[in-house]
C-alpha cells in the first residue's frame, strides 16, 4: 500500500502589487539613479560657471543652451518614440548624456572649462532629454493598469523625488567639499547605469505599432489630438509660463541669492532637497488620496508654487526659504499625479508620446528665453523686483485656468483606460515622469 504523496504547498503570493512587475521595478530603479545624479549636477553645472569667473548673465546663457534644444528637438522625439521602440529611445539618449555629461567633468577637473564648451556640451544633454521625455512617459502611461494608474503614477514619483531629495542635498555638499567636476562625474556614470537598466526591459509582449504616413503626418495628428482638447492645451500654457519663470528662479536667481545672502551652495542645496521632501510627502499623499475633479484639484495646487520666488524676494532665511520649498514640492506633486492620471485616462495609447511631446514642449518653450534674460532683467530692475513679478505672474496665469469648464468639471472615471491583454501593463510590467521632471529628472521638470 502507498501512501498518498503530500500536496505541495501552494507557492506564496509576491507581495507587491499587481501593478509593480519586472518592467516598472527596472524603470523605477534607473529613474532613482539618474534623479540622483542630475539633481546634483544641476547645482554643480551652476557653480562651475562661477569656478570659471562667470556671472549672472553666464549662469543664463549655459541654463538657456540646455534648454533650448529640448525645445527645438521635442516633437521630433516624440514621434520617434512613437515609431520606434521607446525602450531604444531611451537607452540611446541616457549614452549620449553619459558622453556629454562626462567630458564637461572632465574640463571642469581639468581647470580649463570655458563658457562656450559648458554651453555646447549642456547643449547636448538638453538635446538628449528631448528624446528621453516623451519615450518614457509614453512607456509609463501605456504600461501601468488602468484601475491602478494613479497609485503607480504616485508611487513612482515618491520613488523619483525620494532620489531627488538625496541627489540635491549629497549634490550641494560634494560642490562645497570636492567641488562641482567630480560631481558631473557621478552624474555621467549615474547615466550609464540607468541606461544598463532600461536595457533590460522586457518588450516582446508589446504590440507592434502600425507604421503611420511619415514624421510629419505623425506630427499633425498629434497636433489635431492636442488642440481638439481645451483642458490640455490651457494647462499646457498656463506652465509654459509657470516653468519658464521656475528655469529663471532656481538656475539663476535661487543660486545667486545663495550666494549673496545665505552663505553659499550648501543652503541652496539643503532648500531644492526640501523641496524634494515636499515631493515625497505630496506622493504619499495621493497614494491615498483620489480627488474626482483631478484637474480643478491639481490647479489649485499651482498657486503655491509661487512661495519660493517670494521667499527669495524677500530674501527668508534658510530655514524659511526652506519651508516654503517643501510647500511648493507637496503641491506640485498633488498636481504632477492629477495630470498624469488625466493624461492616462484621456489620451489613445498610440498617441501618448506625441501628446506628451507637445505638452513637453509648450511647458519648456519659454525656459531659453526666460534663463537667457534673467540676467538683463535683474540688472534692469533689480533682483528682489523680479522675483516679485515672477511669483505675481505665476498666480496670475494660473488662476485664468480656472475659467475653463473642463478643468473646473473633469471628473475621474471608474477605470481609466485598460490595457490590452498581452500588452506590458498587463499584470502580471514601467517611467518617467514628468516636470517639470522632472526625470526629471526629471521631470524638473519642471519635473521641478
Amino acid at each position: 500500500m502507498t501512501t498518498p504523496a503530500a500536496p505541495r504547498p501552494a507557492p506564496l503570493r509576491s507581495r507587491r502589487p499587481e501593478w509593480a512587475d519586472r518592467n516598472f521595478l527596472l524603470l523605477t530603479a534607473a529613474t532613482v539613479v539618474t534623479n540622483l545624479g542630475t539633481h546634483g549636477a544641476l547645482i554643480a553645472t551652476t557653480w562651475a560657471v562661477f569656478e570659471s569667473q562667470g556671472d549672472a548673465a553666464d549662469v543664463g546663457l549655459v541654463a538657456m543652451a540646455r534648454f533650448l534644444p529640448l525645445v527645438l528637438f521635442l516633437l521630433v522625439g516624440g514621434a520617434v518614440a512613437d515609431r520606434l521602440p521607446r525602450h531604444r529611445v531611451m537607452v540611446s539618449a541616457n549614452a549620449l548624456n553619459c558622453v556629454s555629461q562626462a567630458v564637461f567633468a572632465a574640463l571642469v577637473l581639468s581647470g580649463e572649462a570655458r563658457i562656450w564648451q559648458m554651453m555646447v556640451l549642456t547643449a547636448l544633454c538638453g538635446t538628449g532629454q528631448a528624446f528621453f521625455n516623451p519615450a518614457a512617459e509614453g512607456m509609463l502611461m501605456a504600461s501601468v493598469n488602468g484601475e491602478q494608474a494613479s497609485r503607480a503614477f504616485a508611487v513612482f514619483r515618491l520613488a523619483m523625488h525620494g532620489a531627488a531629495i538625496g541627489g540635491a542635498a549629497l549634490g550641494g555638499a560634494l560642490v562645497a567639499f570636492v567641488g562641482p567636476g567630480w560631481v558631473l562625474a557621478i552624474d555621467a556614470v549615474a547615466f550609464a547605469v540607468a541606461g544598463g537598466l532600461r536595457a533590460f526591459l522586457d518588450v516582446r509582449n508589446v504590440p507592434e505599432r502600425k507604421p503611420g504616413g511619415g514624421l510629419f503626418a505623425d506630427l499633425r495628428e498629434g497636433w489635431q489630438e492636442f488642440v481638439g482638447r481645451p483642458w490640455l492645451w490651457s494647462i499646457v500654457a498656463q506652465f509654459s509660463v509657470v516653468v519658464g519663470l521656475i528655469g529663471a528662479v532656481e538656475s539663476v536667481y535661487g543660486p545667486l541669492v545663495a550666494r549673496d545672502e545665505l552663505g553659499g551652495a550648501r543652503p541652496w542645496g539643503i532648500a531644492l532637497a526640501a523641496y524634494g521632501a515636499g515631493t515625497v510627502a505630496g506622493a504619499v499623499l495621493m497614494t491615498r488620496w483620489k480627488p474626482r475633479r483631478m484637474l480643478f484639484v491639481g490647479t489649485l495646487c499651482v498657486f503655491p508654487i509661487a512661495l519660493p520666488s517670494a521667499a527669495l524676494a524677500v530674501p527668508l532665511a534658510p530655514a524659511g526659504l526652506t519651508a516654503a520649498m517643501f510647500v511648493s514640492g507637496v503641491a506640485i506633486e498633488v498636481f504632477g499625479v492629477s495630470w498624469m492620471t488625466t493624461m492616462h485616462q484621456e489620451i489613445p495609447e498610440e498617441k501618448l508620446s506625441r501628446v506628451s511631446a507637445y505638452d513637453w514642449f509648450g511647458s519648456t518653450a519659454l525656459l531659453p528665453l526666460s534663463t537667457a534674460l534673467a540676467g538683463p532683467v535683474e540688472e534692469a530692475v533689480g533682483r528682489s523686483e523680479a522675483l516679485w513679478g515672477a511669483a505675481a505672474l505665476m498666480v496670475f496665469v494660473t488662476a485664468l485656468v480656472l475659467f475653463v469648464p473642463d478643468v473646473r468639471n473633469m471628473t475621474r472615471r471608474p477605470h481609466t483606460k485598460e490595457i490590452s491583454a498581452g500588452s506590458p501593463g498587463t499584470p502580471p510590467p514601467d517611467v518617467p515622469l514628468r516636470l517639470p521632471s522632472a526625470d526629471a529628472e526629471g521631470a524638473v521638470r519642471r519635473d521641478g
